[in-house]
């Protein structure tokens, strides 16, 4: 079985990261989302 991940801060969730996720489900048979924190950036939200 392939699994696929897909790690990001997703601050926000945009159409592309949606379009992306969507794409692996076709292609692989599991897909893990991480939601990360990335210290670097400023969050859009709390």
């Amino acid at each position: 079985m392939t699994i696929a991940v897909c790690p990001g801060s997703y601050d926000p969730v945009t159409a592309g990261h949606l379009d992306v996720i969507q794409r692996c489900t076709h292609l692989f048979k599991e897909v893990h989302v991480l939601v990360a924190v990335n210290a670097a950036k400023t969050p859009m939200f709390s």
